[in-house]
């Protein structure tokens, strides 16, 4: 573990959390955002570390811990993975149909522009049933989404920007990255410096979609109720 994670470790984990160590949870929670514009700059290798252990010390259903990461260096394989997301962006455009023409006007990434960029790989399944056994590929993904969060909140953290993308064909993307038989990436995630961070998220922000307000997806005893 990172020095900062043994540090945490060592404290006395049933002290409760202070009024500013509360709001500093919530602050990073609200605070974040899926990044899309980058400055170039560089990430430490310190700061990287902790980032991915933050990732590395998330929740997994039935402990499998069935993320991989893939930090990307070399340029001439970040330019075909970004080549891969161009392709498929303009698949995704002719299927948005009507919306085409908006779309293509957003910013879906900042793969060329960030500092690091990290694939993050679903491992091939090693056959646990702990927790999964009536939705197995669910519990996967969704175990993976709880390591993605936690590094896009480590991230905010450090003040630097994090997206998501995920707009390319996982075959393709699984061959130049050489994965082995059974594993699937799931994120590419473009991480490093921005020059000011959204003030809503960006998709709410460029009208494409709205905030639910709580209300209208909080229920009680019934779906819709």
């Amino acid at each position: 573990m990172s020095d900062l994670a043994d540090e945490i470790v060592a404290m006395d984990l049933q002290r409760a959390f202070s009024d500013v160590e509360r709001a500093s949870v919530y602050r990073a929670i609200y605070a974040r955002r899926d990044m899309r514009h980058f400055c170039g700059g560089e990430v430490s290798a310190e700061v990287l570390k902790r980032i991915l252990e933050a990732g590395h010390a998330a929740p997994s259903v039935g402990f499998m811990q069935p993320w991989r990461f893939i930090r990307i260096a070399d340029k001439g394989l970040r330019s075909r993975l970004t080549d891969v997301v161009s392709a498929e962006s303009k698949r995704t455009a002719e299927a948005l149909g009507g919306r085409k023409a908006e779309f293509l006007k957003l910013k879906v990434e900042g793969m060329r522009e960030c500092a690091e960029l990290i694939a993050v790989v679903q491992a091939p399944d090693d056959g646990s049933i702990f927790g999964r056994r009536t939705m197995p590929e669910e519990m996967v993904v969704c175990s993976i989404a709880c390591a993605i969060q936690n590094m896009w909140l480590a991230a905010r953290a450090e003040n630097l920007g994090m997206g998501w993308v995920s707009i390319f064909e996982p075959s393709e993307v699984a061959s130049i990255l050489k994965c082995p038989e059974g594993a699937k990436p799931l994120a590419l995630l473009c991480l490093g410096p921005v020059r000011e961070f959204y003030r809503k998220p960006m998709l709410q922000q460029e009208n494409w979609r709205e905030h639910l307000p709580l209300r209208d997806v909080l229920f009680e005893d019934g779906y819709g109720a």
